[in-house]
């Protein structure tokens, strides 16, 4: 068991790398555009329209925007302003899953779960490169805690929650919420046989409550979209938004039509889970396996033990995503909190049935991963970006020492494979949130050049760009979007800042333009990295400029 001292201390831990990466600039592409996407409604005070740019949005629902947009009324348009709700998010996620871990299994459980959730891989990067991931996934194990919960005690207040959980669930990210809600519910009413539960009145207020807290986004859709069948949205007209959150957006994205396609492997999410949920893959693999083996012992025959509701919603929710044809790493975030149940049900059974064998074997497992950590950390910290001052060195020192500590010290492996593997997921993150990720962004031109943009005092209403590709970073930080104009538009401007990539300098330069000042900046697509870019031997092989010109 471990101590409530060290639990908390721990938490406390992943907490402040949670808030260390709060500071970081804002990642291109996502991040950066979501955060545009809802400064554009506070700016504009037009908080209905979604606006991808100068096109409109139909892809996504609006909560995630209307949450960073109120983070910006209160705080003010800033980086850090922008990742609140989808820290808070994940703070509820860690919650809920204590709540179901206690739910179905035990307060131990619970506590671990949600240890386990909040230094889960992907759910850390959630937290600095912020998505609308980070609010469903919150929000989707919190129905599924509550919805379970009036399962479990037909109580009123918990199927309310869980209506109101699944309504702004879905307002993020549309139907995928249901689903992901759905799949686990209904695994544990199967198994449990307890589909009376539904046949009451109390299932009539909670469909009520749902209702209330979609209305909103319905509106904001309908105001938008459904009001103007003249606007053309990827080539079409006569586009109802509130048809498309219902029915079309989940068989765009199945079948590939809206997004387009980007894999047909079907097997893209089970390796790509061996990272996302590091440092507790191994553990989760084998907390699956062994789950599967009962249930087969069991001919899935209901046990009070057991419960089917995590086993079965990552089963059918991971069949379903593998055959999307648009597939992206952080789309395994919302099977993460079922996952964490899983996983710390199977450690704490280890520890409760006393499988010292076992746990030896899982706690050298996690030695293993917590040395590749640590070679990551040095390699990261003394050759893919040195560190520069002596602070950095006396927080790494520290750092080392503490984990040298738990790693040395004889207790319960029980205790040692938890400590050893939080540890393995702080001190990787701790060094990607405020060294990594920081140097790495010097590299992205939108970021550093708006830097000098500030510096160098240049009006931003007077930046153009000569094509229609994306500058969510720039846009971000000089708060104002670059405007668009051609470069046959150019001719009747004087006195204005152009921002080009090495091609188009060169054909400005060749159509006989002329500048008297110039700034460049270094850039590389940071969300794809490369070994090129990683061995600082070979990283100007790979990198390109942006310039920002002054044509007078």
């Amino acid at each position: 068991m471990i101590s409530n001292t060290r639990y908390w201390f721990l938490l406390f831990l992943t907490i402040f790398v949670y808030i260390s990466g709060m500071f970081v600039k804002l990642f291109e592409n996502d991040s950066a555009q979501f955060a545009v996407m809802a400064m554009r409604m506070v700016q504009e005070n037009d908080f209905l329209s979604l606006f991808k740019g100068p096109e409109e949005y139909l892809d996504k629902p609006h909560m995630h925007y209307w949450l960073a947009a109120l983070s910006y009324k209160i705080f003010g348009i800033h980086a850090w302003a922008y990742r609140i709700p989808g820290i808070l998010a994940t703070l509820l996620g860690a919650y809920s899953c204590f709540g179901l871990g206690k739910l179905l299994y035990n307060t131990e459980t619970g506590k671990l779960a949600a240890i386990v959730f909040m230094t889960a891989q992907t759910i850390v990067l959630a937290t600095i490169d912020v998505r609308t991931d980070a609010v469903l996934t919150g929000f989707t194990i919190f129905a599924i805690w509550q919805l379970t919960g009036y399962i479990e005690s037909k109580s009123l207040k918990n199927i309310v929650l869980g209506a109101f959980g699944a309504g702004i669930a879905f307002s993020t990210k549309g139907q995928i919420a249901l689903l992901v809600i759905g799949f686990p519910l209904l695994c544990h009413l199967a198994y449990t046989r307890k589909w009376r539960r539904f046949l009451s009145w109390k299932v009539v207020i909670a469909l009520v409550i749902f209702a209330i807290a979609i209305a909103p986004m319905l509106y904001a859709y309908y105001h938008q979209f459904d009001l103007h069948p003249e606007k053309i949205i990827r080539g079409r007209s006569n586009r109802s938004g509130i048809f498309f959150i219902f029915w079309e957006q989940s068989f765009e994205r199945m079948s590939g039509t809206g997004m387009g396609k980007n894999s047909s492997d079907y097997f893209f999410f089970f390796h790509t889970f061996l990272w996302v949920f590091l440092p507790w893959t191994i553990l989760g693999i084998c907390a699956y396996l062994c789950r599967l083996k009962t249930l087969i012992n069991l001919k899935f025959k209901y046990n009070p033990k057991y419960e089917f509701l995590t086993f079965g919603g990552i089963t059918l929710i991971f069949i379903i995503i593998s055959f999307a044809q648009f597939k992206l790493p952080h789309y395994l975030n919302i099977t993460i909190p079922l996952f964490s149940v899983l996983t710390a049900s199977y450690l704490y059974s280890l520890y409760k049935y006393t499988k010292r064998k076992t746990i030896k074997v899982l706690l050298g497992v996690q030695y293993f991963v917590l040395s590749l950590v640590f070679i990551a950390s040095v390699l990261i910290c003394f050759y893919v970006f040195k560190f520069e001052s002596n602070y950095a060195y006396i927080l790494m020192g520290s750092a080392f020492a503490v984990i040298i500590y738990y790693s040395l010290k004889r207790e319960e492996y029980y205790l040692r494979i938890i400590t050893i593997s939080v540890c393995s997921s702080l001190l990787l993150n701790a060094v990607l949130n405020t060294h990594f990720y920081p140097s790495l962004l010097e590299y992205q031109a939108g970021s550093s050049m708006a830097e000098t943009v500030a510096e160098n005092n240049i009006p931003v209403d007077n930046i153009y760009k000569v094509s229609t590709h994306h500058t969510w970073a720039l846009d971000f930080y000089n708060k104002k979007p670059v405007k668009i104009t051609t470069i046959s538009g150019l001719s009747d401007k004087k006195n204005v800042w152009v921002y080009v990539d090495d091609l188009q300098l060169k054909e400005l330069q060749n159509m006989g333009f002329d500048w008297d000042r110039q700034f460049s900046e270094d850039q590389f697509r940071i969300t794809r990295l490369q070994a090129k870019f990683l061995d600082p031997a070979t990283r100007k092989k790979v990198l390109n400029k942006r310039h920002l010109i002054h044509i007078y």
